[in-house]
């Protein structure tokens, strides 16, 4: 039987990943784009994008499980970043889709709908998590994802600036300097 986007998957269990609300949208989205998207695409595609937005729409739960699984909250972060990301990319493919006129508007409207709500829950769970910091005190606790702001501007020049940490001995590559 075919899960809506908006309704909860029958699952018997109440602890694990089932209990997850991004989980069980992300698996929601994932069925709706399995049953009702990928059967209107034309068969010649099914190599190319239906075989592409299939892995991506998967992509987008598993990595939430995957990270969840983890335990650390770092590497529960950096996973969803992931689902994030193939989120994106589902996306991508579903507007290609439309603009070549293999999706109605309407399927079309859904599915972006869809895919505004779960990018507003996983960005949700990743404020969380950031907040929780599950198992901050487990091994490795002390590797951090970095997410300073860079000025990439820097790297538009067409001479790259001197700058003296570079011509340490940490970055030679001469092991007897």
């Amino acid at each position: 039987m075919a899960v809506g986007f908006g309704e909860k998957p029958n699952m018997d269990s109440e602890k694990g990943i089932e209990t997850l609300k991004v989980w069980q949208k992300a698996i929601a989205f994932t069925i709706y784009i399995h049953e009702q998207v990928l059967p209107s695409l034309p068969v010649d595609l099914k190599w190319a994008l239906s075989m592409q937005l299939r892995r991506s729409a998967q992509s987008i739960p598993a990595n939430i499980a995957e990270g969840n699984g983890r335990y650390y909250y770092q590497e529960g972060i950096r996973f969803c970043y992931i689902a994030r990301g193939s989120l994106e990319e589902s996306f991508t493919y579903l507007s290609l889709a439309h603009e070549l006129g293999y999706l109605s508007r309407e399927v079309f409207t859904k599915t972006n709908n869809d895919i505004q709500e779960l990018r507003r829950i996983i960005n949700g769970y990743i404020n969380y998590l950031k907040k929780n910091k599950r198992g901050e005190n487990e091994a490795g606790s002390k590797h951090r994802i970095q997410e300073d702001f860079i000025d990439t501007t820097k790297f538009l020049h067409d001479e790259p600036e001197y700058n003296p940490e570079l011509t340490t001995q940490e970055s030679s590559d001469d092991p007897n300097p």
